[in-house]
């Protein structure tokens, strides 16, 4: 089956040609390092990794470019607040902190995140701090070809005409008239409210290091600016697809979109978008107290069991949060697991191939390709993977070696483009840890099978539940005692 993605911009599910035969290009919005990372960011993330482990399973090199904006109009107000008679920092914050500082803490706070939940790291990570002569070159582009404009009150700032861009609102099918005005500087530099920003001048009050030469003045750039400049530098004027939140669709893509074409660059071939997390139905607000952070969800589960749970449904669809999500992904993970220890304990760790068997679990790696293929279908594909579980549980149960052991491979195929099997830890069933956990065990296990066999029923219980206070489950079958970690 042909690849198939849904495209904002055309608003349909189109085939997906790559632009360069056999390679992929994909740029998504990373974070803005500001605070620490929400749930939404970490969702966005694991969607567009999913996509990236899919095109390199189709058979395309990928490159990957995702953002980190660490200059912004919240992370100078966050560090100026910080500087403030009697601030009492909360949690994590610091007093007294520079921007940049605090930019950098937090980039490594997203990072920490993305790591533990086994999101691949990208093939490169600009900082928008980095690339202050990409936009110059780019606002000097638009201003050539007369959409774009320094601010009528000799403010500094640099504005984007949108009102000269005809194509302006294609993204999101909105009329310009109907547009909010650009809350990003102040409007009295402006031919129209709903202008916005491409060079901010400095003001007064700002630190100095937050601010660059230009040929407009000192300033620095306007958010929208950041990406268009970072994205055409690493993958060229054309590319595959542009990634990030379903609430960066407006401003930041149509603006994004709007620049780069006026410009002259055909920019993004595929604009997709991933849908927000909710919480039991209503959007997640500090405000009434209805969020969850990663750091909160991995306090009651492991990553193994977030990862499942935060990439288990459509990624154009809404993810909706109730008490008994990470309980439920739990027990989905679980079954997974278990299949795996049984069948490892039997055929071992060694990857065999999925090619050339035939039943059950042959027509489910088909099911769960075409589901992959058909708009990166994750719910279909997961049906799929569980399919196949049931099938190895009854083969193995069956003693039909064959099919279990095809089974088997199946689902670490698909355990692996789903990246449940990069995520840190012991959990992940891989790595230095897991094998000097598996060792131990073994041990323990091996000492257990003795002692059942000299009928000494009490140190056989002892040590059983000497594993189970550790977290660890004993499951007894014909080729004797498996184990997997017990799942919070």
């Amino acid at each position: 089956m042909t690849l198939r993605f849904y495209d904002t911009a055309s608003a349909e599910v189109r085939n997906f040609v790559p632009l360069v035969e056999g390679k992929a290009s994909l740029y998504y919005c990373g974070a803005t390092v500001q605070g620490m990372p929400h749930v939404g960011h970490i969702r966005s993330a694991i969607a567009f990794d999913q996509l990236t482990r899919w095109l390199a399973f189709r058979g395309l090199r990928v490159t990957v470019v995702r953002n980190v904006t660490d200059i912004d109009d919240k992370i100078l107000a966050k560090s100026e607040a910080s500087f403030a008679p009697g601030f009492q920092p909360e949690a994590g914050e610091v007093p007294e902190e520079e921007w940049w500082a605090l930019a950098y803490r937090y980039e490594r706070e997203f990072l920490k995140a993305y790591d533990i939940l086994g999101v691949s790291r990208p093939t490169y990570e600009p900082r928008a701090t980095g690339h202050i002569p990409e936009m110059h070159a780019l606002i000097q582009q638009l201003i050539d070809r007369g959409h774009a404009y320094p601010a009528l009150d000799d403010s500094g700032d640099v504005y984007f005409d949108v009102r000269s861009w005809s194509k302006y609102g294609a993204l999101t099918r909105q009329n310009i008239d109907d547009m909010q005005a650009a809350p990003d500087a102040d409007p009295r530099g402006k031919k129209d409210p709903r202008d916005f920003a491409l060079w901010k001048g400095s003001k007064e009050g700002e630190p100095t290091t937050a601010s660059w030469a230009s040929p407009w003045g000192a300033g620095r750039p306007g958010w929208h600016l950041e990406c268009s400049a970072m994205v055409t530098k690493y993958l060229g004027t054309e590319f595959d697809i542009h990634g990030g939140g379903l609430d960066l669709r407006f401003p930041h893509h149509e603006n994004e979109m709007a620049q780069s074409q006026a410009a002259g660059h055909p920019f993004a071939n595929f604009w997709m978008h991933n849908g927000m997390v909710t919480y039991e139905g209503e959007k997640m607000s500090k405000s009434i107290g209805n969020t969850i952070s990663p750091a909160e969800m991995l306090e009651l589960a492991s990553p193994r069991v977030v990862r499942y749970y935060l990439g288990q449904a459509h990624y154009r669809s809404v993810l909706d949060y109730r008490p008994t999500s990470l309980q439920e992904a739990a027990a989905a993970v679980e079954r997974i697991d278990g299949f795996l220890a049984k069948a490892a304990a039997r055929f071992g760790k060694e990857q065999g191939s999925v090619d050339g068997g035939s039943g059950p679990s042959s027509n489910a790696m088909e099911a769960f390709s075409e589901a992959m293929d058909d708009d990166l279908n994750v719910p279909r594909a997961l049906a799929a993977l569980h399919e196949t579980v049931r099938a190895g549980n009854t083969a193995l149960a069956e003693g039909n070696d064959d099919d279990a052991r095809l089974a088997l491979d199946t689902v670490r195929v698909m355990t692996d483009v789903l990246g449940l099997d990069a995520v840190a830890g012991i959990d992940a069933g891989s790595g230095k840890e897991a094998a000097a956990l598996d060792v131990l065990v073994q041990a323990q296990l091996a000492a257990r099978a003795a002692a059942r066999a000299q009928k000494d029923w009490a140190a056989s219980d002892a040590i059983r539940e000497t594993l189970a206070h550790a977290g660890i489950v004993v499951e007894d079958g014909p080729d004797g005692a498996t184990w997997t970690l017990k799942r919070d």
